[in-house]
């Protein structure tokens, strides 16, 4: 047996099995460009390149080398000075990426394009190639996934790190070139290591490997299910940092992983991702409820969208220390519990000027916060004689049990995430209370069991909108309840809605 060898790592053994001499052999017509850009910030869109190098690699051996400074044009900030050592009057005089963005392109087209955490590389080439009037393009390979699945349970996987772990030597660390060296080490190792074709497999055109976040866990993946449901992003603390609702947890998912994006965000978002957890809900309805309540909950760092639904104003009630109910529209505080919820401060008013003038309450019991309300005067004098406590306060009671009595209470009745269970979903005078699965021989003697069954959440005026989207598409799976002890029909629960129906007592 005679072992040949490429800067100081061994790369195959000449032996009488054929079968190793041919995974190694394989890849000989295979062009690989390794590369490792420096650059002045984390994302593709507002930053730029300030050093590349590329490395040409035939899958035996390297064939080609090439790295130059980049002069930004722009300046370069003092943490990645103090990261890279490269500064503004280093790269002064350095070409503009223009001039040799024709000498990238030709180095990188036609062949695969391998790096450490590959989509950052490739984000920031491919977005500087588009500006200068190139179209590219490549398939591409991570270091980081094929180090993972071909040499697995190491607790960093970071260059440096990997390196030092597998005795790859490293010099001129985050520099290009010297990280673009220690790459092709770490790939021409990686090829000799890979029994199983691992490479082939990920470089198959069917291959979803690349498009992953570097980090991810491929097990957590596949282990998604083709069903409604909600999904969690996790860093590698273990944190949430995305919640997400899903018709097909599978599907969407994935969608989360392709495409190009060069955004900040986005960036950082996929270098988070370590695990994906997951909940399967019965229907998209309750995947979209238990998605709000969850962000609510969690308020992960990259759920943006949904935050902005969150209403800003609110109808309070309170007692004061003088004893009496006062009745208050104002600014909405987390976790604050309100009679009503508004997206505009004007709505709360006008509600409460209603209320005001329906049931004859003093304006000064009365706070509509913003001082230019036709009642802010009004408020302001004190000159009156109160109102009788007792009689004030039942006035408010009234008030408030008219407003709360104009909003419905109901159930929604669905199909389970099996055949022998069904979904509930409960509004109460208006307001999402509780959502749950219970089984289908489950004894239920009165609608009370059911709402007692349930797991209780707290919505707000985005999840309303979401239900009332939905019982006005699906009227006949709602039952409105005006008294709980009385007989209630619910509809039997099929695909359709059709079919006889369940009595409650």
């Amino acid at each position: 047996m005679r072992d040949l060898y490429y800067g100081g790592i061994r790369r195959f053994s000449y032996c009488t099995n054929l079968f190793e001499w041919m995974n190694v052999n394989k890849f000989k017509n295979m062009e690989y460009a390794i590369v490792d850009i420096e650059t002045t910030g984390g994302h593709a869109r507002n930053s730029r390149m300030t050093e590349i190098a590329i490395v040409i690699h035939d899958g035996l051996r390297v064939i080609e080398r090439w790295e130059s400074l980049i002069n930004p044009e722009q300046d370069i900030p003092l943490a990645i000075f103090a990261l890279t050592g490269i500064d503004n009057d280093l790269v002064a005089n350095a070409p503009v990426f223009g001039d040799i963005a024709q000498q990238v392109f030709n180095m990188l087209d036609g062949r695969i394009f391998v790096a450490h955490n590959v989509n950052f590389d490739y984000s920031f080439i491919r977005h500087q190639l588009e500006e200068e009037g190139f179209k590219w393009g490549a398939r591409k390979l991570c270091t980081v996934r094929l180090s993972r699945k071909i040499k697995p349970g190491f607790p960093s996987y970071s260059l440096g790190k990997l390196c030092d772990a597998l005795g790859i030597p490293i010099s001129n660390r985050h520099r290009a070139g010297g990280d673009a060296e220690a790459t092709a080490l770490l790939f021409a190792s990686l090829l000799e290591w890979d029994h199983e074709g691992v490479l082939e497999e990920m470089l198959k055109k069917t291959s979803t490997d690349q498009r992953f976040p570097p980090n991810l866990a491929i097990e957590d993946f596949e282990a998604l299910p083709a069903q409604p449901g909600v999904y969690y992003f996790l860093n590698q603390q273990g944190k949430v940092i995305y919640v997400g609702k899903a018709v097909h947890l599978k599907k969407r998912v994935a969608s989360h992983f392709t495409g190009h994006s060069i955004h900040k965000q986005r960036q950082h978002f996929l270098k988070e991702i370590y695990h994906i957890t997951f909940e399967v809900c019965a229907t998209e309805l309750m995947a979209l409820l238990l998605e709000c309540t969850e962000i609510k909950r969690l308020w992960p760092a990259y759920n943006r969208a949904l935050k902005r639904f969150e209403p800003k104003f609110g109808l309070f009630r309170y007692e004061a220390q003088n004893g009496y109910h006062y009745l208050a529209v104002g600014k909405l505080k987390k976790h604050c519990q309100c009679l009503q919820t508004f997206n505009v401060e004007y709505e709360g008013i006008h509600v409460l000027r209603q209320l005001m003038i329906n049931f004859d309450l003093d304006p000064r019991m009365c706070m509509f916060a913003a001082a230019d309300t036709p009642y802010a005067q009004r408020i302001k004098e004190a000159d009156a004689d109160l109102p009788n406590i007792e009689m004030h306060n039942a006035q408010v009671d009234l008030a408030v049990d008219h407003l709360l009595g104009q909003q419905p209470t109901f159930v929604i009745v669905d199909k389970g995430r099996t055949l022998d269970e069904k979904s509930y979903v409960w509004v109460e005078q208006g307001n999402f209370y509780a959502m749950g699965y219970l089984d289908q021989d489950a004894q239920l003697a009165s609608i009370e069991d059911i709402r007692s069954s349930l797991k209780r959440y707290y919505g707000n005026h985005y999840m309303m909108q979401v239900i009332n989207s939905y019982i006005n598409k699906y009227p006949r799976k709602v039952t409105y309840l005006n008294d709980c002890h009385r007989a209630v029909v619910l509809p039997e629960v099929t695909d359709d809605c059709d079919g006889e129906s369940l009595i409650l007592f």
